[in-house]
């Protein structure tokens, strides 16, 4: 005689509670979801979401309590895990899958960390910090039985106030705020490794897309990681504000960091850089004279078309304003007419003195300040256009490419400022 394995000896059906529960959870949300929260009140909406966050953290407790028993279903599937399961009937990547086993196993393994989620304190991501931090103590040799157990109640009471990305932080050092004198050396050593491992995995990458533009890509240490990253957002942010104050609409936060890295490029000071062969750091743009007269002419970056990269004469126009580059401009036969002279340049107390006259991009109803614009020769260089205050005007970067665009002309107004009109 066999037995259903879903009846046990008291003649219940555990399974029908299951189904009930569940059951009365998908009617709660139907019925949820048959609001319409635009005729909310303000104070529903913060019980609401306050309440679901807390409904979320205790469902990813049920659940990975569940995936934590989940051995039978391996058995069912010949699988390790239910990761093979969940990804053929729940069609979750195994990757994800197996990621969440993982997670239940680890909770499994510390009470106040399941208490936790289970009483809706701390969140699945939560969750996860603090456990890969407290594996960490527990395989850490110097910590003890009890360093752990404290640094679990430390972190499961830091979840309360604290985000997960807070939480990481703090999790890094925890054995410091567990005991001070035992672990503030072995922390300052931990990190003098880090600071090593990250020098070691320190890389970039840099290659031609072919279509306009360079790719790359690369890892760096946090210390410098983040000057970079404040360098480039104080290039950015001004653009970001700009956009705002005009009502435009933002562009993605990604492109803004893209040029503001761009601009960092361009003003990097030429007597700080490194030396090759007796010469600074610089760009050489290689372009015949009649094809700087053209308003669709072409360049090299380079010294020649075959180790080069190729842009539009315009390009060059606008680097040549001030950028770090020599300008070769090659008559009949690469005949050398001009190499460029630093005179070309405006000068330091030059663009002191073009900030102190014009407050501002001088385009037409712009108003970028004037630490963040481009001094521009009205009259350019390769026409016979001198590096004086009466010729330059400051514009932003991305009026001053528009001074250099063939697609657009530009004339000074009454007032001074440049008025961009598009070509027909």
């Amino acid at each position: 005689m066999s037995l259903d394995s879903s009846i046990d000896h008291w003649g219940t059906n555990p399974a029908d509670a299951i189904g009930a529960a569940l059951d009365a959870i998908e009617t709660s949300l139907a019925g949820l979801l048959a609001m319409d929260p635009d005729y909310w009140r303000t104070r529903q909406k913060k019980d609401f979401l306050a309440r679901v966050e807390k409904l979320q953290a205790r469902q990813a407790a049920l659940r990975l309590r569940v995936l934590a028993s989940s051995g039978d279903i391996a058995a069912e599937t010949g699988d390790k895990d239910a990761s093979a399961w969940m990804r053929a009937e729940l069609v979750v990547d195994k990757g994800a899958a197996r990621a969440q086993i993982k997670l239940a196993a680890a909770v499994a393994r510390y009470e106040l960390v399941a208490a936790g989620l289970a009483e809706g304190v701390v969140s699945q991501d939560k969750a996860r910090v603090i456990t890969r931090a407290l594996d960490k103590v527990d395989a850490d040799p110097v910590a003890t039985g009890e360093d752990l157990v404290l640094a679990e109640k430390l972190l499961v009471e830091y979840a309360a106030e604290m985000t997960a990305n807070e939480l990481r932080i703090v999790g890094k050092r925890i054995l410091v705020e567990v005991d001070p004198v035992r672990f503030e050396e072995a922390e300052a050593k931990a990190l003098l490794a880090e600071e090593e491992r990250a020098q070691q995995k320190t890389a970039l990458r840099v290659w031609d897309n072919h279509d306009g533009t360079i790719g790359f890509d690369g890892v760096l240490p946090t210390a410098i990681g983040m000057r970079f990253k404040t360098l480039v957002e104080a290039w950015a942010q001004p653009r970001k504000q700009q956009l705002v104050v005009k009502g435009a609409p933002l562009s993605p936060w990604e492109r803004l960091m893209g040029q503001g890295f761009a601009r960092l490029i361009e003003t990097i000071d030429p007597s700080t850089l490194p030396r090759h062969g007796g010469d600074a750091t610089v760009v050489n743009v290689v372009i015949s004279l009649e094809e700087l007269r053209k308003d669709l002419g072409i360049a090299t970056l380079g010294y020649d078309e075959t180790n080069g990269t190729t842009i539009t004469a315009a390009e060059a126009r606008r680097m040549a304003c001030n950028a770090t580059i020599i300008p070769w401009v090659l008559g009949g036969d690469s005949v050398v007419l001009d190499a460029g002279r630093e005179s070309r340049f405006f000068q330091p107390i030059q663009r002191k003195a073009l900030r102190l006259t014009q407050k501002c991009c001088q385009a037409e109803s712009c108003d970028m300040p004037p630490e963040w614009c481009d001094a521009h020769h009205l009259n350019p260089w390769a026409v016979g256009g001198r590096t004086d205050l009466n010729d330059g005007v400051l514009l932003c970067p991305h009026h001053h490419r528009l001074a250099h665009a063939p697609g657009y002309t530009h004339e000074r107004l009454p007032d001074g400022t440049i008025r961009f009109t598009r070509r027909p």
